[in-house]
């Protein structure tokens, strides 16, 4: 395919000093010539017209497709699942305060910028790093973690495929107590459907008995995968193949979580937990492992940092709202996750007043909470309880669809990009047979502790690391004055300080800062998981997840440099921090105007001239 020509150079002139020039050799649209553009930081310019051929790209039917598919990515299971397990695992209130606060100065203008960058460049994840390939490792790891999460994504679908299907019983089979406990597990059934012997609520116990076949420890292995939870995950990512290759879409998620939120409002004792969500504990704001988890769920929530943003961005048409979109999908983000903590803590609120328990008591605090929570809300209606079940299992499972597919197709994209002469649905057909037999760990008696492990290491870790060197590259390699002029020239708006500072300075400080304390905490406590220790043998494997994503890092950068055109190395190693030649706008027009924009200096420029100056002085 043919490719606009595009490249940066710096020309010493002849006072010592460097200059930075840009050249442009690409094909107009709409016609069979091109340009041969160069521009200094003087203004001045020269052109040439040539022949050459033009390159279409691929964009979204209309601005509509876009803004829904991106709601559908960002608005899923990181909210309904993960968001109110997180907040229960961190106090309610004391993680609310710090996630609301990492949210609008970290996860809204990252949002931001990556919808940005995927526009102006017309490049995915990976190929955006053409701004500065030393950095194209950042966007290989990220496809990593991505990958990581869609695999326990999917069993989550299985788990959720599986409580559809018990729906359509007479009797919700998590509302009774199951005979059988009596036999395996020591427990007795008392009248009104109460368990004897046990603290745990009906939901809970069906969950982890019947549903999970759960075991205390993973100490003596993980066991072998659950038959039904293994069709079930079939199933999932069969729907989602399908969805990739046919374009399938969903919508209509909040009509029965609103439900859900009016009938727990109701209950006795909703207040209790709905005030445990809401009431602040200041001491925690201390401690690091809050940030850190306000953190990783802002990606989670958002997306952010997993390359769909990216990606689906760069299908938009170049002078595209994405400002607007990246308000308006951020703002829904947050309110979808206070309305699912709200309904969680409003049941969890009503348990408590059942059982004469503490809020903290009353549930494993673990990613099982929404399947014990909300199946728990949904027993208390009196009418219909089983259409209530259908409805809401249906809509949990179209969420995962919509995350799931968003991220999986970030990976596809990537790995077409790399071989792109394999036809894409063979790629995806091969992604997703993978991603099935990955995911049949989480569906064995220890699958909820290896989903705890691959969620740490292979996933918040990973994206966490991956979000510092994104801005590191974005904003200090390439220039927060070059970022702002791209971005300023693509939308006609005026960047204001809010995103200036968050992007050069708070992002990239505060992520560093929370990421050295919380890795240092968790290096001193030990991993569990609803309060059994992970064995030393299973910790080592979580950071040897870790470590293949970060080994990516090092290698995509030596490669980048060892490929470069420059003679030493030295010169090779300072020119894989600067754009390639096809770095700008796809649109020839386009790009020959911006071209006509004077640059900023990047931090790159800056320690290049200061080399040519102490050379020059060394010489002499």
């Amino acid at each position: 395919m043919p490719r606009d020509k595009y490249s940066i150079s710096e020309v010493e002139n002849g006072n010592g000093n460097v200059n930075q020039a840009f050249e442009y050799d690409g094909p107009h649209q709409n016609n069979n010539t091109t340009t041969s553009t160069q521009l200094n930081v003087r203004g001045q310019l020269t052109s040439t017209v040539v022949q050459g051929p033009s390159d279409p790209r691929e964009e979204w039917d209309s601005p509509l497709e876009f803004l829904l598919s991106c709601i559908a990515m960002s608005v899923g299971l990181g909210n309904i699942w993960r968001f109110p397990y997180i907040a229960f695992v961190n106090g309610g209130g004391a993680f609310l305060i710090p996630y609301l606060i990492v949210l609008f100065l970290i996860g809204k203008p990252m949002y931001f910028l990556e919808m940005a960058m995927g526009q102006f460049s017309s490049q995915g994840q990976v190929k955006v790093w053409k701004m500065s390939p030393f950095f194209k490792g950042v966007g290989y790891a990220s496809a990593f973690g991505t990958a990581c999460v869609c695999s326990y994504y999917c069993s989550l679908m299985a788990i959720t495929i599986f409580y559809f299907f018990q729906s359509f019983q007479s009797e919700l089979p998590w509302s009774v107590c199951n005979p059988e406990w009596e036999i395996s597990h020591n427990l007795t059934c008392g009248p009104n459907h109460t368990v004897i012997g046990s603290n745990k609520s009906l939901p809970e116990l069906y969950f982890k008995i019947d549903v999970l076949r759960e075991i205390d420890s993973i100490d003596d292995g993980i066991g072998l995968p659950e038959w039904r939870l293994s069709l079930c995950l079939l199933a999932s990512w069969a729907i989602i193949l399908f969805s990739l290759i046919k374009g399938v879409k969903s919508a209509g998620k909040y009509f029965v979580l609103i439900i859900l939120l009016i009938r727990g409002l109701t209950l006795p004792g909703a207040t209790t937990g709905i005030s445990y969500f809401f009431s602040p504990q200041w001491e925690k704001l201390l401690d690091p492992s809050v940030w850190a988890a306000a953190v990783t769920q802002c990606f989670f929530s958002l997306s952010t940092g997993f390359g769909p943003i990216i990606m689906f961005s760069s299908y938009n048409k170049f002078s595209h709202n994405v400002y607007r979109d990246a308000m308006i999908i951020s703002i829904m983000d947050t309110l979808t996750s206070i309305l699912a903590g709200v309904t969680i803590f409003s049941v969890l609120g009503n348990l408590a007043y059942e059982l004469g328990k503490e809020i903290e008591d009353v549930a494993s605090a673990g990613p099982g909470l929404a399947f014990v929570s909300y199946p728990e809300a949904i027993s208390k209606f009196q009418f219909v309880p089983q259409l209530f079940a259908v409805l809401f299992f249906l809509m949990l499972f179209t969420l995962g669809v919509g995350s799931a597919t968003s991220l999986t197709n970030a990976i596809i994209t990537v790995i077409h990009d790399q071989f792109s002469s394999i036809e894409k649905k063979w790629i995806t057909t091969v992604v997703c047979i993978v991603g099935f037999f990955s995911g049949l760990i989480y569906v064995t008696p220890g699958g909820q502790f290896m989903l705890e492990l691959v969620d740490t290491f292979g996933a918040g870790f990973i994206i966490f690391i991956v979000a510092l060197l994104e801005m590191i590259g974005f904003v200090w390699i390439y220039g927060l004055n070059n970022l702002v002029r791209d971005i300023e020239f693509m939308l006609n708006i005026k960047i204001s300080w809010y995103w200036k500072f968050c992007w050069s300075i708070f992002i990239p400080v505060s992520l560093s800062v929370i990421f050295i304390q919380a890795t240092i905490k968790s290096a001193s406590s030990t991993l569990k998981y609803n309060g059994a220790s992970f064995p030393p043998e299973a910790v080592v494997c979580g950071w040897m997840i870790a470590a293949v994503a970060l080994l990516i890092l090092p290698v995509a950068a030596l490669h980048s440099v060892w490929t470069r055109k420059a003679g030493s190395l030295d010169e090779k190693f300072m020119e894989s921090f600067r754009p390639t030649s096809e770095w700008g706008p796809k649109d020839p027009k386009i790009r020959e105007s911006w071209l006509r924009t004077p640059p900023g200096k990047s931090a790159v420029v800056e320690l290049k001239e200061m080399y040519h100056t102490i050379k020059k002085r060394t010489v002499k």
